[in-house]
């Protein structure tokens, strides 16, 4: 290579590494986005499609550059440089349309327009007259205006607050930077500036980095965030664990078991047990509508609220009348449903009142009976009435109480595990014990549904057998 090749070559190496870095940068901007997807990361394409064509165009406007494509492309390169500078301005506005809200937001709707009209109408003419740059004042006069609009909005706080979602002063900086230099490169040959060839992509570069170092401190702020909704959740389950029972109660004539398996942290499913001695108890389940931790409040309120209850739990309608009149002020649009079970083995008897729950499944000699003694869910009406049913209990009797997410749960096939299912995991554990039959019945509902699904609703089953 001669000294006036390697000249050229030390002129144009600056363009053609900030072209690379810019075109690497782009494309792989445009990968995480698609990788990501969602509405949400638009403006991440947007940003890598504007950097992507910003960098060709430098390695374009590089003759060294381009001078390693095929030689049957190079009379095409002016040409190349005025499509693809009718076309920068298109995601450029486009990604500052993601980023502005308000009046701006359609303000740069209408530049994207007229981009695009006079993008289509240059390339176009490209093709018809043999005029690349036939249309590019107008092109410079749209990018000069929006240049104009948000290095104002960028400066004046007031109008960042207002009409900009990022609000940063690094951002600021960067896009005020790039603004007086993109203005320059447009304003150069009107008013006859000094050109200086690196001015733009540096300023460029700079913008670049800007929008990096503010995404970056998102990223962490987003963790640190993320880290304090986790630590907080954590605190919310260990309460939520301390309003639950410790264990079941141990009777003489009863054997219990519990199941509980919150969908997320923390849960809007309860259970809670009242015994009054060694032969008298009452169970409560209850199944706050939605998920998360507003069903959990609520849950937590049932826990308080049972205590106003100890005086009748021998009364399965009065219990629930209660809890209803103390919750239905509170659970502000959300619904309740409850179970209540009293036992009272002295007396050989059962008692159970429901208010919109999925129906009490007893198992006896080998028959299995679904009992439903519904009134309404708590917070349908102010009050309401909760039937109840006596059921004579002996030795060998089996109850059931769960809330429906034992039944929701859908296989590959989008088939619920219903009630049919339930029913036939019950008779074929009819010889072992509540435990036994629990886990069984919990992973015959595990392997119901496909691996990659993950739980869609909180799961409480109460197994009791009369000895």
């Amino acid at each position: 290579m001669d000294g006036q090749s390697l000249l050229l070559l030390r002129g144009q190496v600056g363009g053609i590494i900030l072209g690379t870095i810019f075109l690497f940068v782009g494309l792989a901007a445009c990968g995480i986005g698609a990788l990501r997807g969602g509405g949400r990361v638009r403006v991440l394409l947007w940003f890598g499609i504007f950097s992507a064509v910003y960098g060709a165009r430098m390695l374009a406007q590089e003759p060294v550059a381009f001078g390693l494509l095929p030689q049957a492309v190079w009379g095409s390169r002016p040409y190349v440089i005025a499509i693809l500078t009718y076309l920068i301005l298109i995601p450029a506005l486009l990604f500052w349309t993601e980023l502005s809200i308000g009046k701006l937001h359609r303000f740069l709707q209408l530049a994207v327009i007229a981009a695009f009209v006079i993008g289509l109408a240059g390339v176009c003419s490209i093709f018809i007259s043999d005029s690349p740059y036939g249309f590019m004042p107008y092109n410079r006069l749209v990018a000069i205006v929006m240049l104009l609009v948000l290095g104002v909005m960028n400066v004046v706080p007031a109008l960042a607050d207002r009409f900009l979602v990022i609000r940063s002063r690094v951002a600021a900086i960067g896009t005020l930077v790039l603004a007086a230099a993109a203005l320059h490169s447009n304003l150069k040959d009107v008013l006859d500036l000094p050109s200086y060839t690196l001015l733009e992509p540096l300023a460029f570069a700079l913008f670049v980095f800007s929008l990096g170092y503010v995404a970056a401190e998102k990223i962490f702020s987003d963790e640190r965030r993320l880290l304090s909704i986790e630590s907080e959740l954590a605190v919310a389950r260990e309460i939520q664990s301390s309003i639950l029972p410790r264990g079941v109660p141990e009777l003489t004539t009863l054997r219990i078991h519990a199941a509980y398996l919150p969908m997320t942290a923390v849960a809007g499913d309860f259970y809670e047990f009242i015994a009054v001695d060694q032969y008298r108890v009452g169970v409560l389940v209850a199944d706050v509508s939605g998920h998360g931790v507003p069903a959990a409040l609520i849950a937590a309120m049932i826990k308080v609220a049972t205590q106003s209850v100890l005086s009748c739990a021998d009364n399965p309608p009065e219990v629930l009348r209660r809890l209803h009149r103390i919750l239905f002020g509170q659970l502000q649009g959300r619904f309740v449903s409850a179970a209540y079970l009293w036992f009272d083995t002295d007396a050989r008897k059962a008692l159970y009142s429901a208010a919109g729950h999925p129906p009490l499944l007893h198992w006896r000699k080998g028959e299995l009976e679904r009992i439903e003694s519904n009134g309404l869910l708590f917070g349908v009406i102010p009050d309401c009435d909760f039937p109840v049913c006596e059921i004579p209990i002996e030795s060998g009797d089996r109850f059931l109480i769960y809330t429906d997410g034992v039944v929701e749960p859908e296989n590959a096939e989008r088939e619920s595990f219903g009630d049919h299912k339930l029913e036939e995991v019950i008779r074929r554990n009819q010889t072992h014990s509540p435990s036994e039959t629990s886990k069984g019945l919990l992973l015959e509902l595990e392997q119901w549904q496909p691996e990659s699904v993950p739980q869609q609703d909180d799961i409480t089953l109460i197994l009791i057998d009369v000895v």
